[in-house]
């Protein structure tokens, strides 16, 4: 008689728990800001040089002061044209967008492409201790998703 070995029915291997996917982990830290003062005509060519379509205006505090975009942009260029005024005193303090909503950078990823498709933004900024540190965008909230079906394609 050989010797039985009894081996009692296995518990399922537990699935690995994935960390949160952190907005603080893919948001963009080295941001191209703006100062209140700065004219219009030179936002526009930052942006375009540096193929972006927009960004925080920030204090010599880096305090958070609002947003420009190219839309902003574009409408006091037309404006001035239509108008017959001239761009020279055209500043980012006129054209940005004060009231501006942010994100707190430990909010999870697929919470903030919610309010993506809610708010229909383009860019959060994220402050902390009333600085900007970082910024997260549509594209940034692509990368993650991309990320995240290569490990495991659960949402949650």
């Amino acid at each position: 008689m050989g010797i039985k070995s009894f081996q009692g029915k296995r518990a399922a291997p537990e699935k690995e728990k994935s960390a949160p996917m952190l907005v603080r982990d893919y948001m963009s830290t080295s941001l191209i800001t703006f100062k209140e003062h700065e004219n219009i005509m030179d936002v526009a060519e930052k942006l375009t040089k540096n193929k972006i379509s927009g960004g925080c205006v920030v204090d010599d505090n880096n305090k958070l002061l609002g947003l420009i975009s190219e839309g902003d942009c574009m409408k006091q260029i037309s404006d001035s044209r239509y108008y017959n005024m001239p761009l020279d005193n055209a500043t980012v303090g006129k054209r940005m967008t004060c009231n501006v909503d942010t994100i707190d950078g430990n909010m999870n990823v697929m919470d903030a492409a919610k309010l993506f498709i809610e708010k229909r933004f383009r860019r959060f900024p994220i402050v902390e201790h009333g600085k900007l540190i970082g910024q997260i965008s549509q594209s940034d909230v692509l990368r993650a998703a991309v990320r995240l079906k290569s490990n495991n394609w659960h949402l949650g």
